[in-house]
């Protein structure tokens, strides 16, 4: 029933997958951003910028206290 239509019948076979693909990928990073959010809404502020998603710590700070900071 669908072989050789004028050559409309192929594009389908290629262009559905593309496009349901397409979709859940669409679908999949707007979960991802939506929990992003969540959860940046969730966490204080970094003491040292105000900013959320600030990982970076002093060295004085270090949980693994080696010594000296200096060479």
């Amino acid at each position: 029933m669908l072989a050789h239509q004028g050559g409309w019948d192929e594009i389908l076979l290629v262009a559905v997958p593309i496009l349901i693909i397409a979709f859940l990928l669409r679908l999949a990073k707007r979960r991802v951003d939506r929990a992003a959010a969540a959860a940046h809404a969730d966490l204080p502020p970094h003491p040292g910028t105000g900013r959320a998603d600030d990982d970076s710590e002093p060295l004085d700070e270090d949980p693994i206290d080696r010594g000296s900071d200096t060479a």
